[in-house]
């Protein structure tokens, strides 16, 4: 008998040491009170594809942001991953970085973590595609950001493109015709194939589902992001594309054990609208975040110049990083 007891016993203080506290869940006011005195702040856009410059094999893409290069000019899955293993950004600071926002009156960042190539720029036990196994680089950027912002009271979210995902199997791969890349000889050829792929222009793009790409790492690196790197402020998502209804109400309900995180409109829409709207180059009629880029990009691109954005600081109301 006293043996059953003791084993009942160890079992109730297991369960009471091992169980988890349901989080607080906060107000909508009370969540977005910081975000709406914020009104200026730092999207980071920067990834492997800087690499490129808007040009490839000398020519320059035709259409859209340089960050989608890959798309756009077709590179392929194998060559692409093989000019991202060269990316070796010794000259990054994170103090600086969060300085240079801090000083400029930023009150927060949102940092690409992962972009449409799929490339993480955070360790990732998902995907050896990161900066940390797959780069000379060998370090953990958004560690090192994360602790910069803390340290210097800077909110910090992250961007992660959820659905599309170029270079790790049965990621998304919205489809954009070679004409907006640049003149191949094959156009045609290829147009086809990517009608035919779901926009894929890789055979190995196509060799998992999109259901095994989200089992295998996009939920894995969202868990990753939202445990990691202490109090994540805000999750940036992207182009929705062909994500479930299901898969995004998982997503959601991990979201849910960190009700501070604020999110976009764009984990899928309309059935997910998240706390507030991200239209590009344009102010909302609602709060919201305007995102204004230089020219007509994100990312580097070699015939680039700065464009001014003094002018529009001043539009009230939303925030504009």
């Amino acid at each position: 008998m006293k043996k059953i007891l003791s084993i009942i016993l160890t079992l109730t203080l297991s369960a009471t040491v091992f169980a988890q506290p349901l989080p607080k869940k906060l107000e909508h006011n009370e969540k977005m009170a910081w975000w709406r005195n914020a009104k200026f702040g730092m999207f980071v856009h920067w990834g492997p594809y800087c690499l490129y410059g808007g040009v490839y094999n000398g020519f320059n893409q035709r259409r859209g942001g340089a960050e989608w290069i890959m798309n756009r000019c077709k590179i392929p899955v194998r060559e692409y991953r093989a000019k991202a293993c060269t990316f070796n950004p010794v000259d990054f600071n994170a103090e600086e970085l969060v300085l240079t926002a801090k000083n400029a009156g930023m009150k927060y960042i949102i940092f690409t973590t992962k972009h449409h190539d799929g490339f993480a720029m955070f360790k990732s036990n998902a995907s050896e595609f990161n900066i940390v196994d797959y780069t000379p680089f060998k370090r953990d950027i958004v560690d090192e950001l994360a602790k910069a912002c803390r340290k210097h009271h800077i909110k910090l979210g992250f961007y992660y493109s959820q659905t599309q995902d170029w270079c790790n199997p049965g990621g998304g791969t919205i489809r954009k015709e070679m004409k907006e890349g640049w003149a191949n000889p094959d156009s045609v050829a290829i147009d086809n194939f990517t009608q035919e792929n779901l926009g894929g222009w890789d055979c190995l793009q196509r060799s998992a589902s999109l259901d095994d790409y989200f089992r295998k790492v996009a939920i894995p690196q969202i868990k990753e992001l939202l445990t990691n790197y202490g109090d994540v402020a805000v999750m940036w998502w992207d182009t929705p594309h062909r994500i479930s209804k299901e898969t995004a109400a998982e997503i959601t309900a991990e979201l849910a054990k960190y009700p501070q995180v604020i999110t976009n409109d764009r984990l899928r829409r309309p059935d997910f609208p998240g706390d507030y709207k991200t239209p590009e180059g344009r102010i909302p009629p609602r709060k919201g975040h305007r995102t204004r880029r230089l020219g007509d990009v994100y990312e580097y691109r070699q015939l680039l110049g700065i464009q001014k954005l003094g002018e529009e600081l001043e539009k009230c109301g939303n925030n504009y990083p």
